[in-house]
């Protein structure tokens, strides 16, 4: 099918769906739009993936979020046998680096959840996990879905993500390649991931805040993606109610509207960019 409208990345998944995900992606189908569901490990993947398997309108990632299961190894056969074992899987993530989550979450996250490591060894056991799946993501010819959250009044997970993957691109060339999702960086930033060639993707917060404005009118428009993140960060006028790939309309007017550029010509722009970025056909 054709696109009108491609989300990026979503969590279609997610338990916030349950009661009506099988009508939303069919309204999505009805009204053009595509959307990216993203894995966070090893059973959040297998559970995108089964979703992208049931609609045609629909893809997946699979990966490991630097913060969501911090107990979790990236287990390079079982992400094997998945990718595989299916045709719909379109890049490897999200992963990265989540600085802000030791900040603000881990302290408080250690004995809920049963970690016994430090700050220090959290930041170490991030970058390791994030290098091996740089590894996978070129060696298997895949995008990175990347997750990057600096802490506060810092760039310091970007930095330390882009030295990574700078790394990277002198041994592997083309083939390290990616998104940048959420993102939330300065123009020198994104500068960076530009000249690596990833793209970045946006999400509702630019139609609530100025805070990224600057970087949205910089960039090039061959390289920006939109995105919803739903059910996260739902876009003004729609805040307070639970997020969907709907609404990446309003990102994509949003855009528009910052960068002075005609909507049909950028809506058009990001559907091609989304497709090279991941290798759709449609």
């Amino acid at each position: 099918m054709s696109y009108a409208l491609f989300d990026a990345h979503a969590h279609l998944h997610d338990k916030a769906f349950d009661e009506d995900r099988d009508k939303l992606i069919l309204e999505m189908k009805g009204y053009g739009v595509g959307a990216i569901t993203v894995g966070t490990d090893l059973k959040e993947s297998e559970a995108a993936v089964a979703l992208a398997q049931q609609y045609e309108n629909i893809y997946a990632t699979i990966g490991l979020h630097p913060a969501d299961n911090v107990l979790e190894e990236f287990d390079k056969e079982a992400f094997t046998t998945l990718l595989l074992e299916n045709k719909k899987i379109v890049a490897l993530g999200e992963c990265g680096l989540d600085y802000h989550y030791i900040e603000n979450f881990f302290r408080r996250d250690k004995e809920e959840k049963g970690i016994t490591h430090t700050e220090e060894e959290e930041k170490e056991r991030q970058k390791r996990i994030f290098k091996e799946q740089v590894v996978f993501a070129c060696e298997k010819n895949l995008p990175l879905m990347l997750h990057g959250r600096p802490s506060k009044k810092s760039m310091d997970a970007y930095e330390d993500m882009l030295t990574i993957l700078e790394e990277a691109k002198k041994e592997y060339g083309v083939r390290l390649r990616g998104n940048a999702h959420f993102f939330v960086g300065t123009i020198d930033i994104a500068k960076r991931f530009v000249e690596i060639g990833f793209t970045m993707s946006f999400s509702g917060v630019i139609t609530f805040t100025k805070d990224y404005d600057d970087v949205v009118r910089f960039l090039p428009s061959t390289m920006i993606l939109a995105e919803t993140d739903s059910p996260y960060a739902t876009p003004a006028p729609f805040r307070g109610e639970r997020n969907s790939p709907m609404y990446v309309q309003e990102i994509v007017a949003k855009m528009s509207i910052l960068r002075n550029e005609p909507l049909e010509e950028l809506r058009v722009q990001i559907i091609e960019n989304t497709k090279r970025m991941f290798d759709l056909t449609f």
